[in-house]
């Protein structure tokens, strides 16, 4: 990655369908940023939209210097498309922050200042009160939850997509190249130097929120199979937790034949047990196998994200 001392902050903007609010979100970005800082770089990468976000960001680029665009091959989803941008940012520092102005550009300049005058590797943004659609806030509170224990996130923060990030912890996140990234997984992998700063959340302008429940879905998995061996140790915690039932249950049914010779066997706790330990043996292989095959893809080389083309202003 070639960085330039010179250029202070890289703004890190995924845009997926996007055509009604990426330009006025980098018109608002070159308004913003001159006011406190000398040098940055805007950097946009479209991540398979197939409205007009295409179009527009080429013209952006076109008519702003310091405007850079990328446009992935394909939706590759959110994360893979930070990574796509981290992965070109020249910037002391990259911001990540969505196309939709939830956040709003202006601030910036809080999660600028914190990291500055800290020792932070990252600061994360945090609400006071989020904007966000219900059943996203309730996805999101399963997230937290989850990632507390999976990733051993400090139980007070919350893994935000709006954040600053250190060139050097830039460095080390783009270092993984397999085909699932999960951006603050990586982070919390490399540094536990981490701040937060309060910044206002403002409801989504436009639209509807692009994270359908496939798409959360998909991004637990992530968090569940490629950061963690948790999922493994549980369905070994659970076969054994069976295993163990199934013996003294046998134990038990073989006193009570022996008490009483002519005591039938029950065909329905036959039937609940066969179904009950059938389950668990297709949970425990069907997670040993989303491990089996989500490395099978990083081994056969799966891109992280391919970029169809690439203009530099």
């Amino acid at each position: 990655m070639n960085m330039h001392q010179n250029l202070e902050i890289s703004v890190v903007v995924p845009v997926y369908y996007a055509g009604n609010t990426i330009e006025r979100m980098v018109t608002k970005l070159l308004s913003e940023l001159p006011k406190y800082l000398s040098s940055f770089e805007i950097i946009l990468v479209n991540d398979g939209s197939l409205d007009s976000s295409d179009q527009i960001c080429r013209s952006l680029e076109k008519k702003y210097p310091i405007v850079r665009y990328f446009q992935l091959a394909k939706n590759f989803s959110e994360h893979n498309a930070v990574m796509a941008g981290l992965n070109q940012v020249q910037g002391n520092y990259a911001v990540i922050i969505d196309d939709d102005f939830q956040n709003p550009p202006e601030e910036i300049i809080k999660l600028y200042n914190k990291i500055k005058t800290s020792s932070a590797d990252v600061v994360f943004a945090r609400y006071e009160k989020k904007q966000h659609h219900w059943f996203r806030n309730i996805g999101s509170r399963f997230n937290d939850k989850v990632a507390n224990i999976m990733l051993k996130k400090p139980p007070g923060l919350y893994l935000c997509s709006f954040k600053i990030i250190s060139r050097w912890l830039v460095q080390e996140i783009i270092k993984y190249q397999g085909p699932f990234p999960y951006i603050d997984g990586l982070i919390l992998r490399c540094t536990q130097h981490i701040e937060t700063e309060l910044v206002i959340h403002n409801a989504r302008e436009e639209g509807r929120s692009n994270y359908t429940f496939g798409k959360l879905v998909s991004l637990w998995s992530n968090l569940f199979v490629n950061f963690s061996l948790v999922p493994l140790r549980l369905s070994l915690l659970l076969g054994t937790i069976f295993a163990l039932g199934g013996f003294f249950l046998s134990i038990y049914f073989t006193i009570e034949k022996l008490k009483t010779p002519d005591l039938p066997l029950g065909w329905a706790s036959t039937i609940i047990s066969v179904l009950i330990l059938a389950g668990v043996q297709l949970i425990v292989i069907g997670t040993v196998g989303e491990y089996l095959g989500r490395s099978y893809l990083g081994h056969t080389k799966t891109p992280q994200f391919v970029i169809r083309k690439k203009t530099e202003g």
